[in-house]
């Protein structure tokens, strides 16, 4: 699945006051599977949030009437796991942190590209069909076993350190993301505060490696903002 494909047929809420963004969104989505519902207001976003059915919700953070750090906890409060998508101009690791640690699971800054907010809303109705508990990952040739903590490409048996298997299981579980640095420090390696360190690029680096050179590259780089997995 990349940006061309499809989007699955899903029930979106988009919580914006921007009406220029609203409009944006809607169309670029009308002709497509994806419904998308508009609320502009924080107290009337969480009413349609709690009782409607949602297969994904994109929440800005700063709406008139309750924020939308008070929405979702709001939501994850009454064990509502909706996946939640903030799109919003807060860009500091800071908010990025405060956001996926109240419950988010996604973090896309305006401005941002419409395909990108598509690939994101498909990547995460994808992740929320996939159990926690998953033991076998599979992206392309490549095929994770988390129980015996062996790695296959093409069929090959990979030697993948235990550090490379926790960023390879990251990309595998959130493909078509784009992943920022500092992202991949807090998941992997558990570190939310500004660092010096060259640890995600010289561990990536070591991943492309092992998944071979010379096989199609599944890990890029996006010059700037992070990495993507992707097929192409």
């Amino acid at each position: 699945m990349n940006a061309d494909t499809p989007c699955p047929a899903a029930s979106v809420l988009l919580i914006e006051d921007d009406r220029k963004t609203v409009a944006y969104i809607e169309k670029f989505f009308e002709e497509t599977p994806i419904r998308i519902t508009t609320a502009t207001h924080g107290t009337q976003a969480l009413e349609l949030a709690v009782s409607g059915t949602w297969d994904c919700i994109i929440l800005d953070r700063r709406l008139p009437g309750m924020d939308g750090l008070t929405i979702l906890t709001h939501l994850r409060a009454k064990n509502i796991q909706t996946p939640v998508l903030f799109l919003t101009t807060m860009d500091s690791i800071h908010d990025r942190v405060r956001g996926l640690r109240s419950g988010g699971d996604d973090y896309l800054v305006k401005p941002f590209a419409l395909t990108e907010l598509s690939a994101r809303i498909k990547s995460l109705l994808r992740r929320h069909k996939l159990p926690l508990n998953t033991t076998r990952l599979v992206f392309e040739d490549v095929e994770v076993d988390l129980l015996s903590r062996e790695v296959w490409r093409a069929g090959v048996k990979l030697y993948i350190q235990p550090q490379e298997l926790k960023l390879l299981e990251y990309f595998m579980r959130n493909p078509f993301v784009l992943l920022s640095r500092e992202m991949l420090l807090q998941a992997v390696w558990d570190i939310d505060f500004p660092i010096r360190t060259n640890l995600v690029e010289t561990h990536i680096s070591r991943l492309r490696e092992r998944l071979g050179r010379d096989c199609s590259p599944l890990i890029h780089t996006i010059k700037g903002q992070g990495y993507m997995l992707r097929n192409q």
